[in-house]
């Protein structure tokens, strides 16, 4: 199926340009993303507004789309959000007897091949992915598809927060592995707690704790 020029716009505005933290408190140049990914600015002012109605850029008047730094609040509630869905995933698939454990384990072995600043934006969209599995292994398709909703946002907040911790990248690794190891185990306190600290560490250093 051919891909419109808005999806193309949309997808790379969404997955790149708000992805990149030096883009924050800027003013996106339709210009410059219309020559980068060979469209028209039409489709490019389509996706903005499909942006600017899920919240991610602010649409001013004369100045075009402004990308705007991620307060404490949003990060905040995008972690207790996400927190909610993840321990209620594990929770879930334990007791169906269904968790991922394989494919995250592949996913942490994919991130541990990435590390390096170089390779900050795709080490992290790994990670949403590593989360993502555990949340589909649900079956559950409406909370999936909520979870998946908040990619723009997972990936932005993970990327800000390697660039402002060193040794973050090893770090979510450990945590990482802590995750799955308590899913291997099947012990349900321990998968959801390692959840939370996950979370809360990564919400540590975005809030500059």
């Amino acid at each position: 199926m051919q891909v419109s020029g808005r999806e193309k716009a949309y997808e790379f505005l969404k997955d790149t340009i708000l992805a990149d933290p030096e883009m924050q408190g800027r003013f996106i140049s339709e210009q410059d993303v219309a020559d980068r990914i060979g469209v028209s600015r039409t489709p490019i002012r389509e996706a903005l507004l499909l942006l600017a109605a899920e919240d991610l850029v602010q649409l001013v008047p004369k100045k075009g789309a402004y990308v705007a730094p991620v307060s404490g609040r949003q990060v905040a509630e995008l972690m207790e959000l996400r927190g909610v869905v993840e321990r209620f995933a594990a929770e879930r698939v334990l007791e169906a007897g269904t968790a991922p454990v394989r494919a995250m384990r592949e996913a942490i072995e994919r991130q541990t091949a990435l590390r390096g600043m170089a390779d900050a934006r795709e080490f992290i969209d790994v990670d949403r992915q590593f989360h993502a599995l555990l949340v589909r292994a649900t079956g559950n398709e409406l909370m999936t598809k909520v979870y998946e909703g908040l990619r723009a946002r997972q990936v932005r907040a993970g990327v800000v927060a390697l660039f402002r911790a060193t040794g973050r990248q090893d770090a979510v690794l450990l945590e990482h592995e802590s995750i799955v190891a308590a899913l291997e185990s099947g012990d349900v306190g321990a998968a959801t707690a390692a959840i939370t600290a996950h979370l809360e560490s990564t919400l540590k250093v975005l809030l500059g704790a």
